[in-house]
């Protein structure tokens, strides 16, 4: 076994946000998007061939902006047989590797300005990657491509798994986690969960955001707005609540400022992923062993970014009183660490024996396509 330092980090590669949480006390996260100079100029105003994260959102006119995963997988991953989406797929992962480059750096705390290749000469890198709850063999496989040489050892955990077990909740909970391009809806009993334990529904952040930014249209056709004008105003506003005050947008109309009541659309936009959640969270529910039914209805937790919209907890606990008979919902203290933070206790939890079984199967793996994949160790 290497006698070099070792760095643990937990990571959620998001949809709208990367978060990592490491061992070293670092803990910070960066906007999911990249953006690359478009000239000489912007290449001079930057000082970089790489701009991260808000400062490539405030300087997209001057950027070739790019946000890499999409749905909670790799953008064109899907589509990547077809041979007109082959060249986009290999942007998209070395898009996806720049960010985590970046994300590792920020980790490595004061080695930040040092050479992207001096990694593997300064620590041994472990990772617990986030992946959407039923994300497929293939997205895993991706997740993987995309850290080769990045990180020295990693494993895929599903995130709502990952944020149960930073609570430690290995039984009788039902995990929630909202994010921007899933929700993941994962029963914990103890056991490792299963397909059987997890749903993923891709009703979830950017879908709230497509239906706010529809129905204010519809409203307002005058109106000049982009959908990340939305997303930000949503974010700070989001609620389910009649209780709220009204909520105004500030929007130009032909340059001029003006001010519209949005209070309504809001509402109706966000109430929007309420349905898939609380039909999953019945599915969940009915479809487990009677007599732990009831454990699983009083301790539903809401995770990740989506689980701060305002009145969403209560309209869950209405839902499932009126279709459970009974249900407690409570949010986690964290919800934008929380997933990381779990994988972070993942990886520092794996013996040393563990990562070298990983790193034999990587290895072994990148022979033969035949063999089993690094991450199958993590749920076996």
């Amino acid at each position: 076994m290497s006698r070099r330092k070792v760095l643990n980090i937990g990571i959620d590669l998001g949809t709208s946000r990367s978060v990592i949480a490491c061992d070293n006390g670092v803990r910070t996260f960066v906007p999911s998007f990249v953006g690359y100079p478009k000239d000489a100029v912007s290449r001079k105003m930057f000082k970089s061939d790489i701009v991260y994260g808000d400062e490539a959102m405030r300087n997209k006119m001057a950027l070739n902006l790019y946000r890499p995963f999409d749905k909670g997988q790799l953008k064109y991953s899907d589509t990547v047989d077809k041979e007109r989406d082959m060249a986009q797929y290999k942007k998209t992962v070395k898009v996806a590797r720049d960010l985590l480059k970046h994300l590792v750096k920020l980790g490595l705390d004061d080695d930040n300005d040092s050479d992207d290749n001096d990694f593997a000469d300064r620590v041994t890198v472990r990772a617990v990657l986030g992946a959407p709850a039923l994300a497929s063999q293939k997205n895993k496989k991706n997740l993987l491509e995309v850290a080769d040489g990045i990180i020295d050892d990693v494993m895929v955990a599903t995130e709502p798994f990952c944020v149960a077990y930073g609570l430690g909740l290995f039984t009788n909970a039902l995990i929630i986690d909202i994010g921007a391009g899933t929700v993941d809806l994962c029963r914990m009993h103890g056991t490792i969960p299963t397909t059987e334990d997890q749903i993923t529904t891709l009703k979830a952040g950017d879908f709230v955001d497509k239906v706010f930014f529809d129905l204010i249209m519809k409203q307002h056709p005058d109106a000049n707005f982009t959908v990340n004008m939305i997303k930000q105003f949503k974010e700070d506003n989001a609620q389910l609540s009649d209780k709220v005050e009204s909520v105004h947008i500030e929007l130009p109309v032909n340059g001029k400022p003006t001010r519209y009541d949005v209070t309504e659309e809001l509402k109706q936009a966000c109430r929007a992923i309420v349905p898939d959640i609380v039909e999953g969270i019945k599915k969940l529910i009915s479809g487990f062993d009677p007599e732990f039914q009831r454990g699983l209805k009083e301790n539903v937790i809401l995770a990740g970014g989506g689980s701060q919209i305002v009145g969403l907890k209560k309209e869950i606990e209405i839902y499932m009183q009126q279709h459970l008979g009974y249900g407690r919902v409570t949010k986690v203290e964290e919800p934008l660490y929380a997933g990381a933070n779990g994988a972070l206790k993942l990886c520092k939890d794996m013996p040393d024996e563990y990562w070298l079984q990983v790193r034999s199967k990587t290895q072994t793996s990148a022979q033969s396509d035949s063999q089993a994949e690094p991450e199958a160790k993590a749920s076996a």
